[in-house]
């Protein structure tokens, strides 16, 4: 189920604005890959380009190629809602559906693609989404009371159930643990350990430390100056991004001298 993305002089467009320049890179299958960087220097962004979610924003564009098992997801006549049925994508603030119960969040994006299912098929997909984001043994006894009605951890999980519900072969994650605290951020970070055995997982994360701990090749993004595109400065395992970093800046930035 798990593919491999690769990206290859990818240029993404605000209206004129180049926002992120030429990047290039190749995502492992299996494998967590976390994008470093300071604010503003275009990893989110980048993050929206793997499944076109950066095209909501009016004037968006890319160019350039992302191609995943083989599929170019700009290839003309690609469907952009296709793309993001295969490459879910989870946010920085837990945002479940505030009406929905727990059970109704997680079967939302699988309804939202007018998947006809059955009451049990839907109990179905519920406890394993539940189960693959560790969440079920906590709700199992609540499903129907409302999401928003979870602790902001909880809620988290309940986002990345509901992202692996419709059963992707990608998951995207932009900041998930800013918004939590340091035991929900550990459930979420134990988790992604988990997910990688099934998922290809690419994470956008300020915290140095949580790249070090869940990532295995880790990718540091930099911007030269305000009004500059953001760019791919240094991208390998992510052992040798924190022993060794070929660029200085890559090294400055990790040791926490600039950033």
């Amino acid at each position: 189920m798990s593919k491999r993305i690769d990206v290859t002089n990818l240029n993404v467009y605000y209206g004129d604005f180049l926002a992120v320049k030429d990047v290039t890179m190749q995502i492992e299958p299996r494998s967590v890959t976390a994008l470093i960087g300071p604010s503003g220097c275009g990893k989110s962004t980048f993050l929206r380009t793997l499944n076109r979610m950066h095209e909501v924003i009016p004037g968006a564009r890319a160019e350039g190629s992302v191609v995943i098992d083989g599929q170019d997801i700009y290839a003309k006549g690609t469907d952009p809602v296709v793309v993001r049925r295969q490459v879910g994508m989870v946010f920085q603030r837990p945002n479940p559906f505030p009406t929905m119960s727990i059970a109704e969040n997680v079967l939302a994006g699988v309804r939202l693609n007018n998947v006809r299912i059955s009451k049990s098929d839907g109990e179905d997909i519920v406890e394993r989404s539940l189960r693959g984001a560790n969440l079920w043994e906590e709700v199992k006894d609540r499903l129907g009371v409302p999401g928003s009605s979870l602790s902001g951890g909880q809620q988290q999980r309940l986002c990345i159930a509901r992202a692996i519900a419709v059963q992707p072969e990608v998951v995207l994650m932009d900041e998930p643990c800013s918004a939590l605290d340091p035991i929900s951020t550990l459930a979420i970070e134990d988790l992604i350990h988990e997910l990688k055995n099934e998922y290809t997982i690419v994470i956008v994360t300020h915290n140095m430390q949580q790249a070090a701990r869940v990532s295995d090749k880790t990718g540091f993004f930099n911007i030269a100056g305000a009004r500059k595109p953001g760019e791919l400065v240094e991208y390998d395992t992510t052992e040798k991004m924190f022993s060794s970093p070929e660029n200085q800046a890559t090294e400055d930035y990790i040791s926490g001298r600039f950033g």
